[in-house]
């Protein structure tokens, strides 16, 4: 699909009178029928012509973009739960000389916490910062294999959203609103560019710990069409569900079976012109594909002792956010446009020291191992890596003594390769890590952005759904020049 805005006179359709008069009546029928006639989904060519593999019959086929793109893939590490930035990325020297006082009333005008009381006491940082790299860039102490490639990320202290909630702030961060119900990030990036691997879908989706409080929200494909929704992979047994033949079906039978009925799809497709046939052909050869593709994806026994190493993986068979980090450089290498691991460990509202130094000592070495990895092989420079979660966490306390609220006025994400600068931190937050003081980027700023280096005009990219245009950003979002290099 031509991801350029799309008029209904640009699309030509040659309509099948049979499928008319089959299709629309009058009443409900004849407004469902106006609806499907304005969406861009009907492309000409989805109809009128004999169904092939060929690439204007594939709805996944690589696609233009709409300028020369910096980045072909993206590997989205969304660490849920809202990692205190804190601990982690922001530091604050004047937070930690006024641990255990009050805020000053000028700080907290207009402001509503999510759980705890605003008024609650000040909480310095937990661990302490040191400067990385050549750049100078600082970082916590619990972030050691970050710190081996602070030279190669640009570090984003500035980012602010508007929930204030786990389930609507990932799906804000996610879909670009906090309503279910909207595409994600990555089916508008499969919607826009197509997948360039034939035999694994365009996106997939890696999860370990626990599943998001979002849940399939955040890798759903909203109202696009369901080709471009995000595919979860299993860790244990088989990769993708019902993968597996039943016993009695051998692949001759299954490849016969295939055959018969994609020829019963194609004579219909040819009476009634319905699109959505094309999809479906389509989405029962890569289930085919994927019964030898996955399997293969998955299995980590080809891959050298000191890569293993590199990741942390001590037993290659064992789920992890490090086995998943690698199978996300597999899934590039494959051709995969949207490889996106989801982590969600990261709520602390007590326990704050231990369970923060935990979740770094999880995450930290796999995260960086794939930058590294990625840039080994050549495949960093046009491989766009992004690692944050939902929103940050408060400089004032919870939970007695050792625990911090969700806080959506700022927060901390890196990213790295695929044409962002590096060894660069971008926006400031005051002396209390509470607001934003330099260099703002909203959430529909990030996603204008990360579109950007995919070749595309987040203003360009539109699907108009129930008569409105919609798009990632909403009707916001500015592109961040400053961390392009």
């Amino acid at each position: 699909m031509n991801p350029n805005p799309i008029t209904n006179e640009d699309l030509q359709i040659p309509w099948k009178r049979r499928w008319f008069f089959q299709q629309c009546g009058i009443g409900l029928a004849g407004i469902a029928a106006n609806q499907w006639l304005s969406s861009p989904t009907l492309v000409s060519h989805a109809l009128g012509s004999p169904i092939s593999n060929s690439e204007k019959h594939n709805p996944l086929a690589p696609k233009a973009p709409h300028f020369p793109a910096k980045a072909k893939r993206i590997i989205y590490m969304f660490n849920a739960g809202a990692p205190s930035q804190l601990e982690l990325f922001d530091p604050k020297p004047e937070l930690s000389k006024r641990n255990g006082q009050l805020p000053p009333p000028e700080l907290l005008a207009g402001y509503r916490a999510a759980f705890i009381n605003p008024n609650s006491a000040l909480l310095g940082p937990k661990y302490s910062f040191s400067k990385r790299g050549t750049c100078g860039m600082e970082l916590s102490e619990l972030l050691p294999y970050l710190g081996e490639i602070a030279d190669e990320i640009t570090l984003v202290r500035s980012m602010r959203t508007d929930a204030v909630n786990h389930a609507p702030g990932q799906i804000m961060m996610n879909t670009g609103s906090q309503q279910f119900g909207r595409p994600s990030f990555g089916s508008w990036a499969l919607y826009g560019l197509g997948s360039e691997s034939e035999d694994l879908p365009g996106f997939v989706v890696l999860t370990s710990a626990k599943g998001t409080s979002g849940g399939a929200s955040n890798y759903g494909c909203g109202f696009l069409p369901t080709v471009h929704g995000g595919v979860p992979f299993r860790s244990k047994g088989d990769p993708v569900l019902y993968l597996s033949n039943p016993n009695g079906i051998d692949k001759e039978a299954q490849r016969d079976s295939l055959d018969l009925l994609n020829e019963l799809n194609r004579q219909s497709f040819e009476t009634i012109g319905d699109p959505e046939i094309a999809a479906r052909i389509q989405s029962y050869e890569m289930a085919y594909r994927l019964q030898m593709s996955a399997p293969e994806l998955m299995d980590l026994a080809s891959e050298p002792r000191e890569i293993l190493e590199l990741y942390g993986i001590k037993d290659p068979k064992e789920p992890s956010y490090a086995r998943n980090c690698l199978l996300a450089r597999r899934l590039a290498e494959r051709g995969v446009r949207f490889v996106q691991l989801f982590h969600e460990a990261w709520d602390q509202h007590g326990n704050l020291a231990a369970d923060v130094k935990k979740n770094a000592g999880d995450t930290d070495r796999a995260s960086a191992a794939l930058v590294k990895d990625l840039k080994q092989r050549g495949l960093l420079d046009d491989t766009l890596v992004i690692w944050g979660g939902e929103f940050g966490r408060t400089p004032m306390v919870q939970g007695g003594n050792d625990g911090r609220d969700h806080h959506n006025r700022c927060f901390s994400i890196w990213m790295a390769g695929g044409g962002i600068r590096k060894g660069y931190v971008h926006g400031e937050t005051d002396e209390f890590g509470f607001s934003v003081i330099k260099d703002e980027v909203h959430v529909h700023d990030l996603n204008a952005t990360l579109l950007h280096q995919l070749g595309m005009d987040h203003e360009r990219l539109i699907y108009r759904y129930q008569g409105r245009d919609f798009r990632l950003t909403d009707v916001h979002g500015k592109i961040v020049k400053e961390i392009i290099s």
